[in-house]
């Protein structure tokens, strides 16, 4: 059952919100209307609960942009017990309450901001949706502004494992309070004379700053996986370039994950194969520098690549890529 405080609205706006639902059924013919009154149990009516107790005058308002918002998702089969994946059940039930004030002052901003980040990240292989959830609504009481929480989200949706985002990240996050950017990288507020521009500079300075293990990427099609074959890896400046099966990836990796995008047969045909410098190949482990990581790799069959701050580590015996530091 929803609220009574979600069916008063629902009851005082019911010629608008009946108009609304009318509307959406012949945009699209198949609203499971079922499942559209699902969400707002489930996920509007925590949202304006939340609302109404922080700025009840604000309530009405949120309930009309969240009603249009669910039509929408639960439309196009995001939303609902049907949804495709649960990223945006999850965002709206989880994340978006401990925003409420923020949703009270800019709701249909903030609903299609936050929606439209879920579905980002679900459909990122290897992001982690539920970090990212987490860790935006630990820091949600700072977020005070639309330009703050898509610069936040940004920030957050590369530590939950989207690589690709990291230049902009870092870029947006200059834009943040200096104290919120920092608690963004759980530096505590009583750390000592806490600076932003230097932990940037070693962001910047390192992908794999705070990460001393690296990360393995991959898995056989038949598991869900990317990889039809054993992949090959070939170096380029900014990641490597894949090839498996009859297919090509560009995979960027940093210390907080890493991810596959489309590549060419040209792009891997250009990228470097050579054995890097100062890395050592040991029964059962490799060296790098004065580090050894452990491998469970049949050593005469490893295959090795780096491009300047990476080692990507491949065999023909298995379908996963083991990225490691190299400095």
């Amino acid at each position: 059952m929803i609220s009574s405080t979600f069916a008063e609205l629902l009851a005082a706006g019911r010629p608008q919100f009946n108009a609304r639902a009318q509307e959406a059924r012949r945009r699209f013919a198949t609203l499971d209307m079922a499942a559209f009154a699902a969400f707002l149990r489930d996920g509007v009516d925590p949202l304006v609960v939340a609302v109404a107790d922080h700025a009840p005058e604000r309530a009405g308002s949120v309930a009309f942009a969240a009603y249009d918002m669910a039509l929408e998702l639960v439309g196009h089969g995001l939303a609902g017990p049907s949804a495709k994946n649960q990223a945006v059940n999850d965002c709206w039930r989880e994340l978006l309450p401990a925003m409420a004030p923020l949703v009270a002052t800019a709701p249909a901003e903030v609903l299609a901001l936050a929606s439209n980040a879920a579905v980002h990240l679900a459909g990122v292989a290897g992001a982690r949706p539920a970090q990212w959830r987490r860790e935006l609504q630990a820091l949600a009481p700072q977020v005070d502004s639309v330009a703050t929480l898509r610069a936040l989200g940004q920030l957050l949706a590369w530590r939950a494992g989207v690589a690709h985002f990291r230049a902009g990240a870092l870029a947006a996050a200059d834009n943040l309070p200096p104290a919120l950017a920092l608690a963004a990288f759980e530096v505590p507020a009583s750390a000592p004379a806490p600076d932003w521009p230097a932990l940037r500079a070693q962001l910047l300075a390192s992908p794999w700053h705070g990460n001393a293990i690296g990360v393995e990427v991959g898995a056989f099609t038949g598991l869900g996986g990317d990889f039809a074959t054993p992949p090959q890896v070939r170096a380029s400046s900014e990641g490597f370039v894949v090839h498996s099966g009859e297919r090509y990836f560009f995979l960027l990796a940093d210390a907080y994950g890493a991810v596959l995008h489309g590549a060419t047969e040209e792009e891997y045909a250009q990228a470097g194969s050579e054995a890097p410098a100062g890395v050592q190949l040991r029964e059962a482990a490799i060296v790098i520098g004065t580090r050894e990581f452990a491998l469970d790799l049949p050593t005469g069959q490893i295959e090795v690549c780096a491009n300047a701050h990476t080692v990507a580590v491949s065999s023909p015996y298995t379908h996963a890529i083991r990225l490691l530091p190299r400095t």
